[in-house]
């Protein structure tokens, strides 16, 4: 089996897709990674060779030998096999579609956002615009002076046809009615003068 040289995981594009309040766990995953790369590429690509013939001149029992000989050159350790790439390539899909329509609704809104601030951004400025331009801009937010004519400041206790009572009632007044003087308290029995004598 081939060792493997380098990660085939692009991080410098991994690490611009994650989210700031992401990147501590980001951190740890990849020098998590990195340390299973490094203890990969620290073993040789192939098992070292096993000098047999020294075994066989070491070990005193006839055929020990040629029968572990027999019994390594037979092994083969299974690769895992990867149950998982095609589960989360499916997955992918789902998700790109998912992410594909949020970014087309979202799109449609920051188009309809630019129009509206290019709107208000052609508009005269506060201190230019009279009362006819912002009734021609605005007609079902501005007052019909034509249609319902009022007189300045075009407050509604200024208008001939105005019902204080009826507005008293929407609109309730504060009470600001003083509160009732304190009644003064009386001087003790003992201390008690005749009228016109001053008590100290």
């Amino acid at each position: 089996m081939a060792k493997f040289a380098k990660s085939s995981i692009n991080w410098v594009e991994m690490e611009k897709k994650v989210a700031l309040n992401q990147k501590a766990q980001y951190m740890a995953f990849k020098a998590k990674s990195d340390s299973y790369l490094r203890k990969v590429q620290s073993f040789p690509e192939t098992p070292p060779p096993i000098d047999w013939e020294l075994y066989k001149k070491t070990v005193p029992v006839e055929g020990m030998v040629d029968m572990f000989r027999q019994c390594y050159q037979q092994l083969k350790v299974p690769y895992p096999q990867d149950t998982q790439t095609a589960q989360i390539e499916e997955q992918w899909k789902q998700v790109k579609e998912e992410i594909q329509k949020y970014k087309t609704e979202r799109n449609v809104e920051i188009a309809a956002a630019k129009k509206e601030l290019a709107r208000i951004a052609a508009l005269p400025k506060f201190d230019d615009m009279t009362m006819e331009m912002f009734f021609e801009l605005y007609p079902d937010m501005a007052q019909d002076f034509v249609a319902c004519p009022t007189f300045w400041p075009h407050t509604p206790e200024e208008q001939p046809n105005f019902d204080l009572a009826r507005y008293d009632k929407k609109t309730p007044k504060e009470d600001k009615t003083p509160p009732p003087m304190a009644k003064p308290e009386e001087p003790p029995k003992g201390l008690r003068g005749k009228p016109g004598m001053v008590v100290f």
